[in-house]
């Protein structure tokens, strides 16, 4: 039930974008780009392109920040017992290394604990609050996590324990009564930048409290930007969007990672395939570092990336990481094997537009995975997806959605809160546990929601252009001052252009079976684009036929290391010329 995508073209002002074009000396390529996302004014285009630490946020802007600082310095003098409490993804390990180090530079100590996903499941529980009480902690810091944890809050508040809580996540009704809560999501939080991921939550703390040791100024600087290594990972692993203070974390730590001296940190650049001193795009880090971080918390203990990027040992770094990159593979195969199952059966019993969300569930599917299965799934039908692993043991049945852009999945997930034993999420991603014999209730329920909120129209992906092209305004300068905008991710893809009614000069070359050279041809300029896994369209694109083609550019390190241009053209659409 593949539906052609519906093409989404901008109207755009060309003499602004010409002012642009002439006040920044770029290409109007690019500053057509800028202007239809909203940076059409001079100064704001600017920043965006270059941006500077010194556009950082105070970080006392955020609320509860003061109290925060106080409370972790005096822990810190008096030499408390600290205990931090993270998630096991990417973003929650980091959140914790970062904040542990931090500690460790003001001269204090942290332990750091992280519940299994597999055993222990999301969220702050009470019974390590107890157990840490009973072992003399006096202050938690929770990172990725805790902005819905009121009740152990209150328990370790009855206990003696102070608790920081740093988070993202959107907080429900009740916000924990600890004694600092920083999270920008928060009701009366003033702070700018309302999409930091939780290592950029954390990351503001460690501003904060860096920012108190007297350090000279440059020193604070240096600090800071060796931070941003690892709290630019995280941000990309989040997939929060990579605008505002996002994008200047991710783009000076990724500048950052061409230097690296972290041993856990190098070793894991390493299995990824990076050379020494190269530094990897948002793109590598979202498919080629974060897989293999992630594979430790989905397959095994999340602790291994903690130990990885804590050791000063190259040794036992390098086999920390080896040990990830097995984990990635066993991950991969795991996952590859469920969208095996989920295909087969839909296509024993077809998905129809009767069914506006989907919900699959199979026994002992491996719930580390469940949730890029679902990722896949809504790539494949393009609406909501729950992917459920049921334990016949236990008669419970738990996993991960993921969403549309039109479709909000917590806010479904709270419209029927009585069929759950748990949930959380935000709107793209949830996770719940329920009954085993309630799936077939919650299927039928999570349908008739989102066929109240959706339309066929939505069911249908679209492809948002930025910008329509012609090829004769195609050269390296244009190119390069588009790349430029990088880097790519949620809130910032790569642009999108849309180059209309071009011929195809020549007749494909296939490669790999499944791959496709192209070579497009409009007013005597051509052009060749590779067209990833576009082999079974091969009948669209027979030489003389003329069509409308979408692409971005990419960087391309091979072509350059050859003595040819460092970029490519990647087909990403095509139709018949003239289709809507």
């Amino acid at each position: 039930m593949d539906r052609p995508a519906r093409w989404l073209i901008p109207k755009i002002d060309s003499d602004r974008a010409g002012r642009l074009a002439a006040s920044l000396g770029i290409s109007p390529v690019a500053a057509r780009v800028l202007a239809v996302r909203g940076y059409d004014d001079p100064d704001a285009a600017r920043r965006f392109l270059n941006p500077s630490l010194d556009d950082l946020h105070d970080p006392y802007l955020m609320l509860g920040m003061s109290a925060a600082v106080e409370r972790l310095r005096s822990a810190i003098d008096k030499r408390e017992r600290i205990l931090l409490y993270g998630d096991y993804d990417v973003d929650g390990t980091i959140s914790v290394v970062i904040l542990k180090k931090a500690i460790e530079l003001a001269g204090g100590a942290a332990e750091h604990y992280i519940p299994n996903r597999l055993r222990d499941g999301y969220g702050v529980h009470p019974e390590v609050i107890e157990t840490a009480a009973a072992a003399g902690t006096k202050l938690i810091v929770s990172v990725d996590t805790g902005i819905r944890a009121a009740e152990a809050v209150c328990r370790a508040r009855s206990l003696g324990i102070d608790v920081i809580v740093t988070d993202h996540h959107l907080p429900d009704r009740n916000i924990p009564p600890a004694l600092a809560v920083l999270n920008p999501n928060q009701p009366g939080c003033g702070y700018p930048e309302k999409n930091l991921c939780g290592a950029g939550v954390a990351f503001k703390l460690v501003q904060a409290l860096l920012a108190t040791l007297g350090w000279p100024e440059a020193k604070l600087r240096r600090f800071t930007e060796s931070f941003l290594k690892l709290v630019a990972i995280g941000t990309v692993a989040d997939v929060v969007p990579l605008t505002g203070e996002n994008r200047i974390i991710v783009k000076k730590g990724l500048e950052g990672l061409q230097s690296v001296r972290n041993p856990g940190l190098a070793a894991l650049l390493s299995v990824a395939g990076f050379e020494p001193g190269e530094a990897p795009s948002a793109v590598q880090v979202a498919f080629r570092i974060a897989p293999r971080m992630n594979a430790a918390g989905r397959m095994a203990d999340a602790n291994d990336i903690v130990n990885l990027l804590l050791t000063d040992d190259p040794v036992h770094a390098r086999e920390l990481a080896e040990r990830l990159h097995s984990l990635n593979r066993e991950r991969q195969e795991t996952e590859n094997a469920i969208v095996r199952e989920i295909l087969d059966e839909c296509l024993a019993q077809p998905v129809t537009e009767a069914q506006a969300a989907l919900v699959f569930c199979g026994r002992d599917w491996h719930r580390g995975v469940v949730g890029i299965v679902a990722s896949r799934i809504v790539e494949k039908f393009h609406r909501p997806v729950f992917v459920l692993s049921e334990d016949p043991e236990e008669g419970v049945a738990q996993g991960s959605g993921r969403s549309i852009p039109n479709f909000h999945l917590l806010e479904a997930l709270e419209s029927m809160p009585e069929l759950f034993l748990r949930y959380g999420g935000h709107r793209q991603a949830a996770g719940l546990s329920l009954a085993a014999d309630r799936v077939d209730e919650f299927r039928q329920r999570l349908n008739a929601y989102a066929a109240a909120r959706l339309t066929p129209e939505d069911f249908r992906p679209e492809i948002e252009i930025d910008s329509l092209l012609r090829l004769e305004e195609i050269s390296e300068r244009a190119v390069e001052n588009v790349l430029a905008m990088a880097p790519f991710g949620c809130g910032n893809p790569a642009p999108v252009f849309a180059v209309l009614d071009a011929e195809v000069a020549a007749p494909p070359c296939v490669m790999k079976e499944k791959h496709l050279r192209l070579v497009l041809r409009q007013n005597n300029h051509s052009l060749v684009l590779k067209a990833w896994n576009f082999a079974g369209r091969l009948g669209e694109l027979s030489q003389g036929a003329r069509v409308d083609a979408a692409l971005v550019f990419e960087r391309d390190d091979y072509s350059a290391s050859r003595g040819f241009p460092g970029w490519c053209a990647v087909l990403r659409d095509v139709r018949a010329a003239g289709a809507v």
